[in-house]
Order: C-alpha cells, then sequence, then structure tokens
C-alpha cells in the first residue's frame, strides 16, 4: 500500500487529491495540511485518519486540535508543523499543493527525509529551483510533476531520446484576445472565468494574465534540463493536448486527455504503473478541431517578463514570484487594477540588485521582504 502525505489539501488540487485516492483504495494518507479551512480539514481528517495535520494559522490549528480531540490525529501549526507534516511518519511521498512559495520549506523537508515529490506548487521551483533539484538529486528522490502541462512533457520523456524542443501549451486564459484597453477595466470576477480549468484563485489571475506559463516554463527549464531557448509556448484553447516534446529525430509526442487535473494527479501518485482512472475518457469524434497559435505577448507582457527573469538567473525569479504573488493578492482584494499587477512586478524587477547565487536563507528573506513591502 502507498503511502501519501497531500499539503494543501483543503486547496483545489489537494481535494481532487484525495477523490483520486478514495478512488484506488490502496493508498493510506499520512499527513494533511490547511492554511485556515479547518472545517474542511476536520472532515477530511475524520474520514482519512491521518497521523498528522497542520495548519498555517496558528488560531485555526488552536481550533482544529479542540475539534478533533477525539481523534489520533497530531495536530501542528504554523511553518514548523508545515514541515513536520511534510516529514513525518513514513509516507513514501509528499504531494505538494499549498499555494505559492510557502511551498518551500516543507518541500525541501520532504526531500531531506528522503520523500518522493509529487509537486503541484510550481513556485517551489521559481523560488528556489537550482537548490532544489540539487538537493534532490543529492537525497536521490524523485520529482514527478503534476501541472498539466509538465505531466505532460515528463510522461512524453520516459522513453528516452534527446530532446530538442519543449512545446508547452496554455489555454489563454478567461481574457483570450482582449485588447490592452479592455484589460484595464478587467474586474476579478472576468478574470477568474476559465473556460477550461477548475483551479485555485490565485493560478486562475496567473492565468488570465500568462505569467502562469512564464512561471512554468522556468518550471519546466529545472525539471528537465532544458535551456530556456529551447522551450515554447503555444496557445491551446482547447486544452486537450497538455504539451508536446520534440526530439532530436524531429519526431514529436504529445500527451493528451480531457482538461481535469484527476488525471495528472492519478498519474503522479500512481507512478510508474498505469492504473485504471476515474477520469472521463477522451472522445475523439467529439472534437471538432484542436487549434495552436502565437501568445499575445505585447498585450499579455508578463510571460516574457517571466522568461527574462528566468534567464537572468540568480535572485531575480525569487523577486518574480514574490511581487506577482503579492499584486495578485492586491487584485484579489480589489487594491489595484488588472494592468496594475503587471506595473508592480516590473517595478519589483527593475529596482532589484541581482544575487547571483543566493542561499535558502537569502531566497527566503527576499521573498518575504518583497511581500512585506508590496502589501
Amino acid at each position: 500500500m502507498k503511502k501519501l502525505t497531500i499539503l494543501g489539501s483543503t486547496g483545489s488540487v489537494g481535494t481532487q487529491a484525495l477523490d483520486v485516492v478514495s478512488h484506488l483504495g490502496n493508498v493510506r494518507v499520512i499527513g494533511l495540511s490547511t492554511n485556515s479551512n479547518i472545517r474542511l480539514l476536520e472532515q477530511q481528517i475524520r474520514r482519512f485518519r491521518p497521523q498528522i495535520a497542520a495548519a498555517s494559522d496558528e488560531k485555526a490549528a488552536a481550533a482544529l486540535k479542540v475539534a478533533v480531540a477525539d481523534t489520533n490525529t497530531k495536530i501542528v501549526s504554523g511553518e514548523g508543523g508545515l514541515c513536520e507534516a511534510a516529514s513525518f511518519g513514513d509516507a513514501g511521498a509528499v504531494l505538494t499543493s499549498v499555494v505559492g512559495s510557502v511551498g518551500l520549506l516543507p518541500t525541501c523537508a520532504a526531500i531531506e527525509a528522503g520523500r518522493d515529490i509529487l509537486l503541484a506548487n510550481k513556485e517551489t521551483l521559481v523560488t528556489a529551483g537550482s537548490l532544489v533539484i540539487r538537493l534532490a538529486r543529492e537525497k536521490n528522490v524523485k520529482i514527478i510533476p503534476i501541472d498539466s502541462e509538465h505531466s505532460a512533457i515528463f510522461q512524453c520523456v520516459q522513453g528516452g531520446g534527446d530532446i530538442r524542443r519543449v512545446i508547452l501549451t496554455a489555454s489563454g486564459g478567461a481574457l483570450f484576445g482582449k485588447t490592452r484597453a479592455e484589460l484595464d477595466g478587467v474586474t476579478v470576477e472576468k478574470a477568474l472565468a476559465h473556460p477550461n480549468w477548475r483551479m485555485g484563485q490565485k493560478i486562475t489571475i496567473d492565468s488570465a494574465t500568462l505569467m502562469n506559463k512564464g512561471l512554468e516554463v522556468i518550471e519546466a527549464h529545472h525539471l528537465f534540463g532544458v535551456p530556456y531557448d529551447d522551450i515554447e509556448v503555444v496557445v491551446h484553447r482547447e486544452s486537450i493536448v497538455h504539451s508536446m516534446v520534440e526530439f532530436a529525430d524531429n519526431s514529436v509526442l504529445a500527451q493528451m486527455g480531457v482538461p481535469d487535473m484527476k488525471l495528472p494527479i492519478h498519474y503522479a501518485v500512481c507512478y510508474p504503473e498505469r492504473i485504471p482512472s476515474a477520469t472521463p475518457r477522451l472522445e475523439f469524434s467529439a472534437l471538432s478541431r484542436l487549434t495552436f497559435a502565437k501568445p499575445d505577448t505585447d498585450t499579455f507582457r508578463l510571460m516574457p517578463m517571466a522568461i527574462e527573469a528566468g534567464k537572468s538567473g540568480g535572485s531575480m525569479p525569487t523577486v518574480l514570484n514574490a511581487a506577482n504573488e503579492a499584486a495578485v493578492a492586491k487584485f484579489l482584494s480589489g487594491k489595484i487594477t488588472f494592468l496594475q499587477i503587471e506595473g508592480m512586478i516590473e517595478n519589483a524587477l527593475a529596482h532589484h540588485k541581482k544575487i547571483e547565487n543566493p542561499s535558502l536563507e537569502e531566497i527566503i528573506a527576499l521573498d518575504r521582504g518583497i511581500k512585506e513591502a508590496l502589501a
């Protein structure tokens, strides 16, 4: 029986991961975590009986401890508690689906404990990709991506072969086809109306700005060791082809499926086996067409800005990610306009003096400092 800890179990990916676990029936849940949604976490504790559960919010954790006092689940709190949950017990893998750079330290804690990482938290690799990949190699730990695009690439390269090019597909988000003038008045509601995917608010806004695709380019660079110039982004509105890999002989392999996050979650949990899933089958006869186009980077400027930060390296991706998290939070709370997200990030990058090889401590301090300054 596989044993799994899920960090961020009350979020979009986390709840879907528990659906996958329920379907499989042969996975033991060792740990769970939330930020502050203790009502849902209590339900999950009573259903899956984990050995440990963490709430990042201290007050929420205290309330949760009282609520589940009749169970045997250990309740921990804060950043330290999240790291403890990540390395607790005998879980073979930790699925990291917390939102933002908060996932960095618990991911490192899980790697230090020898756990394989099922990665749905791209910000960890954007913020400290070189450090995390090096640590995983030192500890002989697998990192299996859960983002649909990176799962697709991972599946395509399983047969080996020299990679010539990685083609990341992008849905274009909720605002595809809009002009700069139209973007200026975009509401939170419109930006969150993704046509294909059911995701959390932060990633949905990142999809609308195309920042998400820039972050995914950085993630793909670290995961697969592919140079930035060999990673291409194409807009594919149907979200059926999840990404493609071109090999040295010019052949291209694509991974396809319905737009359902349970599919890459199921693959990661079951890896290296292929086991029947509850995800609907792809019916080709129902598809009228599959389209591909270049992204409009004149209108949506954050994707190329992110890629340039990745190419620059050092501490620049950390600044990019921290500023983006702060800006998206401000937009979601109605404090700035949609286009001001872009301005905040551009300003943060322009005023930062790059650190060439930042330590983990420097990365964490920089991330927190930028978020506090932009809050």
